[in-house]
């Protein structure tokens, strides 16, 4: 396939899957922020407004992973109710392009809930400057990607859609509710405190934290020069482990 027909079948499937059901039911668009927002709320309602703007990055976070490993209720839909798949492996359309326009779909789906949260961001604190602004897509992008390669390798394992409804929220509670996402590390008794990042969600954490102007997410975690490169080595080296593992592990044709 040439360039142009790469690109052409990508925004395709974006457009099916992304665009589509949106005209039909805008609903789809508050599915998308409710659990997002209702942490937000009730943080800032417990914490009296002290813990808003690390719940505003922990909005952000979470929207972009709940969108990511979304992936495996749409692939496995596809998959094994439409059979759209088979169609799909058997065109010239390769599995890259499939899977990226499904991730680029779901993305589509993100704007409207992130414009909240953007808007929530300039709106509590400092006008944020130009390398805060590309601190934040950059992460938030790294976080996309990487949250999609692993909705895309859970997805091809399994074989009914409602195995998605079952690991789908554990995947997003595992990396976003129990580690300190919308609450600073110190939160967590020193002790465990380690633990926390396991998940490399937290190095996104500290990335927003630091962009939004409240600090390091742990004061440990090393000065700014030193700990803000290690957030992005982190980051990178899980979107490219997650990236390989789907590469290699995904069952992409039927044995």
């Amino acid at each position: 396939m040439s360039v142009r027909h790469r690109l052409r079948s990508l925004w395709t499937i974006a457009y099916m899957n992304g665009v589509i059901p949106v005209r039909r039911q805008p609903l789809y668009l508050l599915n998308t922020i409710a659990s997002p927002l209702s942490f937000l709320f009730f943080i800032a309602l417990a914490s009296r407004g002290t813990l808003l703007r690390p719940a505003i990055a922990g909005g952000m976070i979470l929207t972009m992973i709940s969108i990511g490993t979304s992936l495996q209720a749409d692939l496995t839909h596809y998959k094994q109710d439409m059979k759209f798949q088979d169609l799909v492996v058997a065109s010239p359309v390769e599995a890259p392009i499939y899977v990226a326009g499904l991730a680029l779909s779901e993305f589509l789906y993100s704007i409207p809930g992130l414009s909240v949260f953007v808007a929530l961001w300039v709106a509590t604190g400092p006008l944020p400057g130009v390398f805060d602004a590309a601190t934040v897509i950059g992460t938030l992008l790294l976080v996309w990607a990487f949250s999609s390669a692993l909705g895309f390798t859970l997805a091809t394992y399994f074989e009914d859609i409602r195995e998605t409804f079952v690991f789908g929220p554990l995947v997003s509670l595992g990396l976003t509710v129990l580690p300190p996402v919308y609450y600073p590390a110190t939160f967590i008794p020193a002790a465990y405190r380690p633990l926390a990042f396991l998940s490399p969600a937290t190095y996104a954490a500290d990335l927003l934290h630091r962009a939004f102007s409240l600090g390091a997410l742990d004061p440990r975690f090393g000065p700014p020069l030193l700990a803000a490169p290690l957030d992005w080595l982190a980051l990178i080296a899980v979107t490219a482990g997650l990236f390989l593992l789907a590469a290699t592990k995904a069952r992409w044709r039927e044995p």
